[in-house]
């Protein structure tokens, strides 16, 4: 067609073609409608592009395939084509650092998944491993897009796909921000970090319809996979905040702490917490008397610069700590048995949670320091028929794997296998410390002379008063504080004041740390 005969009102310059390209970005940044973006905020949620603009500095936002539509036929799709087909992608940075997002838009479609939108998704998932920088994916999304059937399910193989192939490789985060079900919610699954949102986030396998009709069970959405029930009860998410504000700011303070990708360090900011400060207060903080609980969160806080560090599955299970923070302003991850709860033992729960996290600071090239306080595994006819043993072994399997800096420092106890799966200097810790308060051993001193003097104990003429001699015995034959040290099991006992600058001076000998593993596939870690 020429210029003479194109159709009436359309541009015949560049000009007009420039301002034609204005007004359809103009109409694919508002969205389909005023009403549905009412409708959105109504329910207590952003917009898509509302989302971004939060997480990344702004007008740092570069869209990829904006003008993207599908084009798919039938149940009246071929008239409904709207720009970016219910998915917002590109890049931008977080605090000058390089991120790729992507985030549905629930006003398109109920940001289900359909062949465009997954390309859209699979092509800035290519981008962002291409790039080596983190993902992070807003998810506000109804699943599969049922008008376009099995083409929509690829997708999501596609998706998962990438997810497995970026594993380890670029940090990915998802963040809830809406329904997740079916399959859609294995991708959050894979990622390294899961936040999200109460009251308007859900993941679920199968919805409460389902559950009611296959079950007879009556359940809520929040009720069957809520932020609350994923944050405490399975672990599915690791973050849940009442708000998207607050939420998206902390997946900022996240990746601040995190490398771009397993290719490099993560960022060290320069330090106002000074390298030697003496901490007195953990002298009063930890009780000497190893029946006595205490709050592990207080120790981690004092010794970390400025007391700032953020906890990762702080609501499930509670009895170990999993943390990220600085100690001189490098990036370090802390793992801590937490007398608070259950008296800080070693059970399924914590030992999957604990597993996860090691492994994660060693992908990413996280020095970690273990805080030692645990009596042992959780005894129980539950736990033993729930796989502790598999389930431990995951633990032992990461510490074992880990070849970034590894430093362990005993608080108090430190007893039979959970002393050994907690980073010991046997399974390859570079250096371990030890406060004068320690008690390391095979097992707790009073369940020792039970089994070693049962004879002496069972013939005295006085059974209390010879068990009670036994285990004094026996505590200070094999219990004192500087057995270990003395055999090598310990490389020093120290000053509990003088952690801080310890760990500090330790953590800069290993900073030039290389160990190699050996030339294979992959490993066989137990499931």
């Amino acid at each position: 067609m020429t210029v003479l005969d194109e159709a009436p009102g359309e541009p015949t310059d560049a000009r007009g073609r420039v301002a034609e390209l204005h007004e359809i970005r103009a109409q694919a940044i508002a969205g389909p409608s005023e009403k549905a973006t009412e409708a959105q905020h109504a329910k207590g949620k952003l917009t898509s592009r509302e989302r971004i603009e939060l997480l990344l500095d702004p007008g740092s936002f570069n869209e990829v395939e904006q003008l993207r539509r599908h084009r798919a036929s039938g149940f009246g799709l071929e008239a409904k084509k709207p720009y970016t087909d219910g998915v917002v992608t590109g890049w931008g940075t977080v605090e000058g650092r390089t991120v790729f997002v992507y985030a549905h838009d629930f006003r398109i479609f109920g940001g289900a998944l359909g062949e465009a939108h997954a390309t859209k998704i699979h092509k800035i998932m290519d981008m962002a491993i291409a790039a080596g920088a983190p993902l992070v994916s807003l998810n506000d999304g109804a699943g599969a897009r049922i008008q376009e059937g099995v083409s929509a399910l690829a997708g999501y193989g596609g998706i998962f796909q990438r997810n497995t192939k970026a594993s380890g490789v670029i940090p990915q985060i998802s963040v809830m921000l809406g329904p997740c079900a079916g399959g859609a919610a294995y991708s959050p699954a894979l990622t390294d970090f899961v936040f999200m949102v109460r009251e308007t986030s859900q993941m679920f396998i199968t919805g409460p319809d389902v559950v009611k009709a296959v079950t007879g069970e009556e359940i809520t959405q929040n009720g069957l996979g809520g932020a609350d029930v994923h944050a405490e009860t399975s672990g599915v998410a690791h973050f849940a905040y009442d708000d998207e504000e607050t939420c998206i700011a902390e997946v900022r303070y996240l990746l601040s702490m995190l490398p771009q990708n397993n290719r490099e360090n993560p960022p060290r900011v320069e330090p106002s917490d000074p390298v030697d400060r003496r901490s007195d207060v953990l002298l009063d903080l930890v009780p000497a008397d190893g029946n006595r609980p205490y709050d592990m969160a207080k120790v981690i806080e004092e010794i970390v610069d400025d007391g700032d560090y953020l906890e990762v599955h702080e609501r499930w299970a509670r009895n170990i700590i999993c943390a990220l923070g600085r100690l001189d302003g490098q990036v370090v991850g802390i793992v801590a048995n937490q007398p608070q709860t259950l008296a800080g033992v070693l059970d399924i729960e914590a030992s999957e949670k604990a597993a996860r996290f090691v492994q994660m600071c060693d992908a990413f090239n996280i020095p970690i320091i273990t805080l030692l306080d645990v009596p042992g595994f959780l005894p129980g006819v539950d736990q033993e028929h729930g796989g502790i043993i598999r389930h431990g072994a995951k633990l032992l399997y990461a510490y074992c794997n880990a070849t970034v800096p590894r430093i362990s420092l005993i608080l108090r106890k430190a007893y039979g296998g959970a002393y050994i799966v907690m980073d010991s200097q046997s399974i390859g810790a570079d250096l371990t410390y030890a406060w004068p308060t320690n008690e390391i051993a095979v097992m707790g001193a009073e369940g020792a002379a039970n089994v070693i003097f049962r004879r002496q104990i069972a013939e005295a003429e006085d059974p209390e008063a010879m068990r009670v001699r036994m285990v004094k015995e026996y505590k200070a034959e094999l219990m004192h504080p500087y057995y270990a040290a003395e055999r090598g099991l310990v490389d020093d006992v120290i000053d509990p004041a003088d952690t801080r600058s310890v760990l500090i001076r330790s953590l800069a000998m290993l900073h030039t740390k290389h160990a190699d593993l050996p030339s294979r596939k992959h490993g066989n870690p137990p499931q």
